[in-house]
């Protein structure tokens, strides 16, 4: 049996081109798991093995690998930095007890790794810092200790200083054993000397690790009130103390180096063993209650002994067929055994069970709390799908992923293509599930909906070198929704009576707009029994129907409120059906008189522009419809923070880079819905109505 102390499930995020994936080949290397570390700008990580990643030098899918680091087993997740795939690394940190950020020395905090530490402390996820890169023209490790104080305000416990800048960087001082960790120019992790701290850093590293004991002590009291008499704790303690404030999220430790020159990464290692929580640190996941979603009050706790509780995370297809991963959060799993997905409340044999690594597996036959596996061929399993003992049945805390915003028309150059394309996206869903599909009734196209134009590029990509499907792709579309102005009080009757039994339904009701973000709401307020109080769900079921084709062009309804306050019935005619249909029809009377109107997806875009380019980016970015929020200057040039509809952003890539002569970068996530300008929607309904003409 396997010590669970001796586990560590850690992920690597941080914004595109910090270094995630040279820092995850450098771990396997040092633990002996490569014994060539492939780069990724040569396309040979072995962490980045689709085709996609190897050309564009990113990563798309986390990928997960086992090592061995002083006896203790580690699963690390590298996972990609792009916004487009932000959901890969949600779904990983929600199985992960620990993680690595890693910040650029010269970017520093950029705004992916916002994003993604906002979603590691919704996770409530510990985490160490590794700022990268700090060999590059204008990487200043102060800096960025800076901007993870203000950018993020979080606390990072600084753990090492280094030695020397840019060029000139060799090493790092250990401030808790006040040694010099020396690298020479081989480029050989393993080529270190220890030496005493260089003379004229010795004020700096006393200073630095006075704020250390003084930040970790705080942890203990009785240690504080020693440390305060002038006793300095042992590093043993400070290590304890650490290792409490790393768990409860108090400060972060912070580590430095060069992932590419392979300085500084042992460390980073050894902070894993010593700080990072082994899965039963970690605050158990709670279980829901299938029918509501709302805790229970139980908790899946982390020991083999318990009853089987499994989360699938990931769903991969590759060359051997469907992989599914696995965290196992107590219990144990055996080839053979029979699991129930809660989900579908459908059992499943387990076959084949193998640890990954990257691309290759390793089979085994049994696994236990707190492994990451994956399983070969499950059927009816998706992501966030709990996996458990069929005499225990529970679920596991579900996962929420974002509304795509973004979406393509896609059609298959040849017949014979259809059929391949349906059952090709099929697996696609399942692998990711902010992608979406659906097919447009009347023209019969199939709609693909994404993340952005990335997301949607790749998948495109994927569709025809990896399942052989030609497509014709049509112009990006953007998800428009409408609402409604003003208040509006009416009433509607349905009423069909031609002999026999007939259809009376009549309603007075008021629809109003809802508040942002509520969608439909309903409530009734009749008295005296004018609409009897069986037919209101049927009033509200006909109204909620409606919401999802708006009356200017067919665009989904956001934020309405609709009050039934009297009405009248039929004792034979009235039926749920007669008051349903009357609840249509009210939709489509009244919309119109309530000032309806269209909205439009507004984005974050957060531009990194050089200092010489900065006017002609908010120029821009302001002809674009856009609301400059924010600016701030960094070492190497200025950040724009702005709101700006998404419509007005296809292709900006490629007009920022010629404004910037290749320099800029941005990034943007869905912000909220706002109004459109008249003159906007009413080009965009007459698209719409042209569209339809057509079909």
């Amino acid at each position: 049996m396997a010590d669970l102390s001796k586990y560590r499930n850690i992920g690597i995020f941080a914004h595109v081109d910090a270094g995630k994936t040279t820092t995850t080949e450098r771990i396997l290397k040092l633990t002996g798991k490569i014994h060539k570390t492939g780069e990724v700008h040569d396309g040979e990580s072995t962490t980045d093995f689709m085709d996609q990643e190897a050309e564009r030098g990113i990563t798309i899918q986390s990928a997960a690998v086992t090592c061995e680091w002083k006896n203790h087993r580690l699963n690390v997740i590298d996972t990609p930095g792009h916004v487009d795939f932000t959901v890969e690394v949600y779904r990983s940190l929600k199985v992960l007890d620990g993680g690595i950020g890693v910040f650029c020395g010269s970017g520093g905090v950029e705004p992916q790794s916002e994003t993604n530490w906002r979603y590691a402390n919704e996770s409530e996820v510990s985490r160490i810092i590794f700022v990268n890169k700090l060999d590059r023209m204008g990487a200043d490790f102060y800096n960025v200790v800076d901007q993870v104080k203000n950018v993020l305000a979080a606390n990072p416990l600084v753990m090492v200083l280094p030695i020397g800048r840019e060029d000139d960087f060799v090493g790092v001082v250990d401030l808790l054993s006040r040694k010099a960790y020396v690298w020479d120019d081989t480029g050989l992790p393993e080529n270190y000397e220890v030496q005493d701290v260089p003379a004229d850093m010795v004020d700096d590293v006393e200073a630095y690790r006075e704020e250390l004991i003084e930040t970790a002590v705080e942890q203990d009291d009785d240690l504080m009130e020693a440390y305060m008499e002038g006793e300095e704790p042992s590093i043993e303690d400070l290590k304890r103390c650490i290792r409490k404030g790393t768990r409860d999220l108090a400060f972060f430790p912070t580590y430095c180096g060069s992932a590419f020159k392979n300085k500084g990464v042992q460390l980073v290692l050894d902070a894993v063993v010593d700080y990072l929580p082994s899965p039963t640190e970690v605050d158990p996941q709670d279980l829901t209650d299938p029918e509501t979603g709302e805790p229970t009050g139980e908790k899946a706790i982390v020991s083999a002994d318990e009853p089987l509780r499994a989360l699938a995370f990931k769903i991969m297809d590759d060359r051997f067929g469907a992989l599914t991963f696995i965290r196992i959060y107590s219990g144990r799993l055996k080839k053979g055994d029979t699991i129930l997905n809660s989900a579908t409340g459908k059992t499943e044999r387990i076959g084949r069970m193998c640890e990954m690594q990257a691309d290759d597996r390793n089979e085994i036959t049994e696994a236990q709390a707190g492994d990451i596996i994956a399983v070969v061929g499950m059927k009816n399993v998706q992501t966030g799908h709990t996996l458990c003992d069929p005499k225990h049945e529970c679920t596991l805390e579900p996962m929420i992923f974002p509304e795509p915003v973004i979406s393509i028309a896609v059609t298959p150059k040849d017949k014979g293509s259809t059929e391949k394309m349906g059952i090709a996206i099929g697996k696609m869903v399942a692998e990711d599930p902010s992608f979406q599909v659906e097919t447009d009734e009347d023209s019969g196209e199939t709609i693909l909906k994404g993340m952005g134009e990335l997301h949607l590029d790749i998948k495109v990509d994927i569709l025809k070198r990896t399942y052989g499907v030609e497509l014709e792709v049509g112009a990006p579309q953007v998800a428009y929704r409408e609402t409604i102005t003003q208040a509006v009080e009416d009433s509607y009757t349905h009423k069909k009576q031609s002999g026999g039994s007939g259809q009376f339904g009549k309603i007075d009701y008021r629809i109003k707009p809802g508040e942002p973000n509520s969608g439909f709401t309903f409530k009734s307020t009749v008295v005296g029994g004018n609409v009897p109080k069986e037919f209101w769900p049927a009033v509200e079921k006909g109204f909620e129907s409606m919401m999802n084709e708006g009356v200017l062009a067919g665009f989904p309804t956001l934020d309405v409120e609709v009050e039934l306050f009297d009405g009248g019935f039929h004792a034979v005619d009235s039926s749920a059906i007669a008051y349903e249909i009357a609840a249509k029809g009210a939709f489509r009377q009244s919309m119109p008189k309530a000032g309806a109107q269209l909205l439009e997806p507004i984005m974050h875009v957060d531009v990194f522009s050089p200092e010489d380019n900065v006017g002609d980016v908010i120029g821009d970015l302001n002809r674009r419809r856009g609301m400059i929020k924010d600016q701030q200057a960094g070492a190497t040039g200025v950040r724009i923070k702005a709101d700006v509809p998404l419509s007005e952003m296809f292709g900006y890539i490629g007009h920022l880079r010629t404004i910037t002569s290749g320099r800029g970068q941005f990034s943007m996530e869905f912000a909220h819905y706002a109004a459109c300008p008249a003159n906007v929607a009413e080009q965009v309904i007459a698209e719409v109505k042209e569209r339809n003409a057509k079909k």
